[in-house]
């Protein structure tokens, strides 16, 4: 099974479970596939399917199940941050992605319409402070395990664990942005779609398998509208007596 299509099959079973009761507990958006950098997979809590774009981290059940997912790549027990998450801590996160989504779509040079609706009014300049501020409030230090010869990041002592697992994933998405080939951030430009993903392979044009064939059936619906020209349209058209 290819990378590609776990991934489609993760958003579909996500969409799954939402769909079949409102009831069940919260669970981790991890799209397009969960080996995208921690930032982007942020990003991507912000989703869309046919009935409109989705927010999964409205509240602190979601958010804990995404930090539990996610946690133990940011820190040394990063993911049991997820057991302490307040309501301001949703907010907090909430606010950095929409930073990181400006910034996305300033490098990506993103138009899609529904992917923009979450950033409206704010500038590159507003997200780049506050990217900057959360990464700054409680940087974690390098330290090495021994015997193991493990290194290892640490927040630094007193901080809540969700507001050092912020400012981790801040720290990274800098460097995910700013480093020379932060153009590989791509946003995903098949029918629809809002998320963003890493260009990890030459021939990956879209954040996953199901998006590639949205895209490949438009483009095919495009050529076969534009093969039958208008007259041939028009004679498929309605006729009145």
């Amino acid at each position: 099974m290819s990378r590609s299509t776990t991934g489609c099959q993760r958003l579909e079973a996500f969409i799954t479970v939402r769909n079949m009761t409102s009831h069940a507990a919260a669970p981790a958006v991890l799209l397009p596939r969960l080996d995208e950098p921690t930032p982007v997979l942020l990003m991507n809590t912000i989703w869309a399917d046919r009935s409109g774009v989705h927010d999964a981290l409205t509240t602190p059940s979601e958010l804990s199940a995404w930090l539990k997912a996610v946690g133990h790549r940011l820190f040394s027990g990063g993911d049991r941050a997820a057991a302490t998450i307040r309501a301001i801590d949703v907010d907090e996160f909430r606010r950095l992605r929409t930073a990181l989504r400006r910034l996305a779509a300033e490098l990506t040079h993103d138009t899609r319409p529904r992917a923009l609706t979450s950033i409206e009014g704010q500038d590159p300049e507003w997200a780049a402070s506050l990217l900057n501020t959360v990464s700054a409030a409680a940087p974690s230090a390098p330290t090495m395990q021994w015997p193991e010869r493990v290194a290892q990041l640490s927040p630094p002592a007193g901080v809540r664990p969700p507001v050092a697992a912020l400012a981790a994933i801040a720290g990274t998405a800098v460097g995910l942005l700013a480093a020379p080939d932060s153009p590989q951030l791509r946003a995903c430009q098949a029918p629809g779609c809002v998320l963003y993903f890493v260009k990890d392979h030459p021939r990956r044009e879209w954040c996953s398998a199901a998006c590639g064939n949205r895209a490949r059936a438009a483009r095919h619906y495009r050529r076969h509208r534009g093969a039958r020209g208008p007259a041939s349209r028009a004679s498929h058209g309605p006729h009145h007596s």
